[in-house]
Formats: structure tokens, C-alpha cells, sequence
């Protein structure tokens, strides 16, 4: 199974950027792996929120294949402990062929990204910013890597 991340924007913060970098490369030891971006939106402050939603959504929906699975890393979505998370990661292995995960923009997702994704997320209650959010995931998905194969970094 391949899985992907897809990103509205760059990662601006080089610390941040370092540590995605290094998480990206731990979890391409366990399986395959890799960061999409979509360039942030060129004259976004003359646009409404709505069409900001609306343009994003169509650059995401572009880089799906109609038999991908796509989660939505959402504030709405379900929250899952770290074992959870490993073990939903474990199943999606036996039914996904390609395991899509989204960070949207600054205003979230259009109502047709909504209407494409399989489920939705939610790393936590707390608001984040998105670009500690794409370190935040990145490191659960290592965890659960190595949960999955029984290594000694995660500790219950």
C-alpha cells in the first residue's frame, strides 16, 4: 500500500520542515511514503473563503485516482489513540491500494472534497497550525509503524 500526505501550501517553518523531513524518511523504511504539495493559491486575499475552498478543492480532487482511499485530517473527524491509529493503519493495508491523507488550507475543505473522502480524522481538540500539524501527523504515522512491527519507541 502506498500512502500519501497531500499539502495545500509549503511547510514555511525550516524547523518544522527538518523534523516532517526526518519523519518522512523513518517511515519509508516501513512502507511507502510520500509528501504531495498544492502551491497555496496566487491573489488568495481577494478571494472569499468559499472560493478559496472551491480552488483548493479542485487541486486536490486532481491528484485522487477513483480507488484511492482518502482520509481528511479534519477537527471534526474522529479521534483515535496511537494504538488505534496503528491498528486502523494495519487494516487499510489489506483493503487500500493507495491511503490518502489531507491537510487542507487555512479555511479547511470545499463540500466536494467532503464528498470524496472515505473518513475523517481529527489528531486532536485542540487547534494546531497547519503547518505543526503536518510534523504532528507525520511523527504518528512513524509511531505506528513502529507499533505495528513491535519496536520499542512507542510506550503504553
Amino acid at each position: 500500500m502506498k500512502t500519501l500526505l497531500i499539502l495545500v501550501g509549503k511547510t514555511t517553518d525550516r524547523h518544522f520542515a527538518a523534523g516532517i523531513s526526518d519523519y518522512v524518511e523513518r517511515i519509508g523504511h516501513y512502507m511507502p511514503f510520500e509528501l504531495v504539495n498544492i502551491p497555496e493559491l496566487k491573489n488568495a486575499k481577494s478571494l472569499t473563503e468559499e472560493q478559496q475552498k472551491a480552488l483548493e478543492g479542485e487541486l486536490i480532487l486532481k491528484q485522487l485516482q477513483s480507488s484511492d482511499t482518502v482520509v481528511l485530517l479534519d477537527e471534526h473527524g474522529r479521534e483515535l489513540r496511537s494504538i488505534e491509529f496503528a491498528r486502523w493503519i494495519e487494516q487499510k493495508r489489506n483493503t487500500a491500494r493507495r491511503l490518502v491523507f489531507i491537510v487542507g488550507g487555512p479555511y479547511g475543505f470545499s463540500k466536494d472534497v467532503y464528498a470524496r473522502a472515505n473518513e475523517q480524522l481529527s489528531l486532536s481538540r485542540m487547534t494546531f497550525s497547519h503547518q505543526m500539524i503536518r510534523l504532528v501527523f507525520t511523527e504518528q504515522v512513524y509511531r505506528a509503524c513502529t507499533i505495528i512491527k513491535g519496536e520499542p519507541y512507542h510506550h503504553e
